[in-house]
């Protein structure tokens, strides 16, 4: 029987298949969307994503929020009553409140249930970012890691676990203040590609610019060339903003390139998604550094 329960949020951005695989437990984040309140589901049962990208493309706005502490208490307690332990790997703090609120949460039930543990690991990441963290630290549970050796596996890890993005649409970068409108326009007019990743604080920052789609693709593969650790260990994700044939474009370059086999294409999830906007593609793998 499992002495602890494995949990992420929905920033994880895994498929369906992937948390029945590896028993892992996830708390949907929420966001509005013309006045509808949606939760961010795997399984799309509500709304499929490609939807919410078509809604996007023609102009819809997405308001998102991070889970609060009651909703994480009431997502804990259920698993805490069964005699559980709980290990949460969390959304980046440096982009949400969710792990924070996760924080607090876990805080407050540990003075309810004395007997048992929570542990807490900010992933310092997003999208299929985090997922592969939670991937690979649920493996570990697989293999028989106790809550402890899970933990500090992924503590290990973080910062060795590369997120690297190009964004097809500037637009949504100017829209969240991370270019001026000036920027966004003159930019989009010359084909300029903007290659970003999430930094050792989990906050996303450009890093350097490139023209043309293909260019910025070549940047990703050829950052992953560079950095990336044991080749034929590594299990890859992309993450794509419903543009799934440059996702496995990425991924010819990756295999032809460097070899790698073992790569896994997803959905960049709506909560990122509006952020980040349709035809974003993220790249996720352990490196030397982030």
């Amino acid at each position: 029987m499992k002495s602890y329960i494995f949990l992420t949020d929905s920033c994880a951005d895994l498929s369906p298949a992937q948390y029945q695989e590896l028993d892992i437990s996830m708390i949907p984040l929420t966001y509005l969307l013309e006045e509808q309140n949606y939760e961010n589901l795997p399984d799309e049962s509500n709304i499929p994503f490609s939807e919410v990208y078509h809604k996007l493309r023609n102009g819809a706005n997405i308001k998102t929020s991070a889970i609060n502490v009651d909703r994480f208490t009431g997502f804990f307690r259920k698993y805490l009553e069964q005699g559980l332990d709980i290990l949460y790997l969390g959304f980046s703090s440096g982009l949400s409140g969710t792990y924070s609120a996760g924080c607090i949460a876990a805080q407050e039930l540990a003075e309810e249930f004395p007997q048992r543990t929570i542990l807490t690991v900010d992933t310092l990441g997003a999208a299929l970012g985090q997922g592969l963290m939670v991937y690979l630290t649920a493996l570990k549970r697989k293999e028989g890691a106790t809550l402890q050796e899970a933990a500090a596996y992924a503590e290990d890890l973080k910062l060795r676990l590369a997120h690297w993005f190009t964004v097809d649409d500037l637009f949504f970068l100017k829209r969240g203040g991370r270019l001026s409108g000036a920027t966004a326009l003159i930019g989009s007019a010359l084909g300029i590609k903007p290659i970003l990743h999430v930094d050792n604080e989990g906050h996303l920052v450009k890093v350097s610019t490139v023209r043309g789609r293909k260019n910025s693709l070549k940047a990703l593969a050829d950052q992953m060339a560079a950095t990336a650790i044991e080749p034929e260990k590594q299990t890859i994700f992309i993450g794509h903003g419903d543009c799934r044939e440059d996702a496995e474009l990425l991924a010819q370059m990756i295999r032809e390139g460097c070899g790698y086999q073992n790569i896994h294409i997803g959905y960049v999830g709506p909560v990122i998604g509006a952020h980040s906007g349709p035809g974003t593609i993220a790249l996720f793998f352990v490196a030397k550094e982030r």
